[in-house]
């Protein structure tokens, strides 16, 4: 078997290292200088060269050559992902006063540091206080966010940036002429391109084509990798910008048939939105299509995400329908007429239509009746709220927490605002919060007859909080 590619041209020396001057050449000051912290954070985007850096400054801090396969006693990678539990720091806080066996230091690497428990922090916090003079840590992560200051404060913290595409390239390139690849500039700039900055995941992409007898063009990268064509993208959207629904649907099944990847789509349709806003023709709709499509990546089903998020967007671009009496449009030259309106002296003039649709507390109550025919459930806690309007939201109050929480649900706004919408023509946005200080208006029941035992104090409770009704004998 085999061995893969990002393995084989791993960086062995600092000199090496590719993309990362800034950390490179402070670390090569510290060691020419001898100035040795006791603990390092590396930190930046996966494939970037933490790890690879981490085991040469082990090896450099030790003056070992370092070959990729080495095996030393006295540097120890740990796994936080699988041994994340404090039973493995307190191992290692009783090992790392052992000395070491023939370096002069102890060096811990610990690899994906964020994923340790809040207990197995805590441990190794004080190892990182008060390290024996023999031991240094080196703690790499992808989501430094993740970690205790108090464990970032006591080390020297390294940023690795993503690798920019031409210096990926590059690198490819140099690769692809050692190992005998054919491939064009245009595919391994696509390569650098999908790979988003990550050095291994570029040279993986390279090593899953390096087996094509024929010169590797862009096209089969594409084919290969299920990449969206640029066309493909500027088609989408076009018709996600010109509101063309049908266009839309007919591209999105394209994509379907063709099983491009719908991250991929995803990322390239930010990219091009971005690439508009340099340019300003973006328009506010892009906006929101941005905020939506970065969060595609991270979905449990990416393409059925991609297509409500494409056909949502091209719902908000349609444009209203223009007054026919008024204006002309002619499609062909894209010339609009506007016809002098008749002067009627005589004839009042209508009263402007409202841009949020006329909605009024008035309706409210209409809400809350169709609210009852489509969801009962809802229409319990719904019909205690106090509502007040503010622009073009809605505001729902609630004396409860639990029918606050109950109505704030996603697909209970969802239900209120298309109501509101179909009643009033309005788009409001839908928020729900507590107030103890209101008194909800409740519907009156039938009053029970004299003959019937008086409610008791718990069962008065209970009518206070879910509101009036009928009581039912058991």
């Amino acid at each position: 078997m085999g061995q893969a590619l990002y393995r084989k041209y791993r960086s062995r020396s600092l000199d090496e290292v590719v993309g990362q001057e800034h950390v490179v050449k402070t670390l090569k000051n510290a060691l020419k200088n001898n100035m040795i912290s006791h603990a390092y954070l590396f930190t930046g985007p996966r494939g970037v060269g933490k790890t690879s850096v981490a085991r040469i400054l082990a090896h450099e801090i030790n003056q070992l050559p370092y070959k990729g396969d080495t095996v030393n006693l006295d540097i120890i990678e740990i796994d936080a992902a699988s041994n994340r539990r404090i039973d493995e720091i307190r191992d290692l806080r009783e090992k790392v006063h052992i000395a070491p066996t023939a370096a002069k230091y102890k060096v811990y690497i610990i690899d994906e540091v964020h994923m340790l428990t809040k207990e197995a922090f805590n441990a190794l916090l004080k190892t990182l206080e008060e390290p024996p003079a023999h031991c240094v840590f080196i703690l790499a992560t992808t989501e430094a966010h993740k970690l205790p200051e108090t464990i970032v404060s006591r080390t020297q913290r390294f940023t690795f940036k993503p690798i920019n595409k031409k210096q990926t390239a590059d690198h490819l390139e140099k690769i692809s002429a050692v190992e005998n690849i054919k491939i064009s500039r245009d595919a391994l700039e696509l390569l650098a391109e999908h790979g988003e900055g990550s050095f291994r995941d570029s040279i993986s992409l390279l090593d899953q084509l390096s087996s094509s007898k024929k010169e590797v063009t862009s096209e089969i990268v594409s084919e290969t990798l299920g990449l969206p064509s640029d066309s493909l993208i500027d088609e989408l959207l076009a018709a996600v910008r010109n509101g063309e629904n049908t266009a839309l649907v007919q591209l999105l099944d394209s994509l379907r048939d063709q099983a491009i990847d719908s991250v991929a789509v995803s990322a390239n349709l930010s990219r091009k939105i971005r690439d508009s806003m340099l340019s300003e023709s973006a328009s506010s709709v892009d906006i929101q299509l941005l905020r939506n499509l970065l969060e595609i990546s991270s979905s449990a089903h990416p393409r059925s995400s991609l297509e409500v998020c494409l056909l949502e967007a091209c719902l908000a671009s349609k444009k209203p329908s223009v007054n026919s009496k008024n204006v002309v449009a002619n499609k062909a030259t894209e010339v609009v007429v506007e016809k002098t309106p008749e002067v009627l002296p005589d004839i009042p003039k209508p009263e402007p239509v409202i841009q949020n649709g006329g909605f009024k507390l008035d309706d409210w109550p209409a809400v809350v009746s169709r609210v009852k025919e489509e969801a009962a459930s809802l229409y319990t806690a719904l019909r205690l709220a106090a509502p007040s309007l503010s622009d073009d939201k809605l505001t729902l109050a609630f004396q409860f927490p639990l029918h606050q929480k109950k109505v704030a649900e996603g697909k209970a706004k969802n239900l209120i605002g298309r109501i509101v919408e179909d009643l009033s023509g309005a788009k409001m946005a839908i928020e729900c919060v507590v107030d103890k200080s209101i008194q909800p208006k409740i519907e009156t029941v039938a009053p029970v007859p004299v003959n019937e035992i008086e409610p008791d104090e718990h069962t008065q409770t209970i009518s206070n909080i879910f509101g009036g009704g009928e009581l039912l004998e058991s």
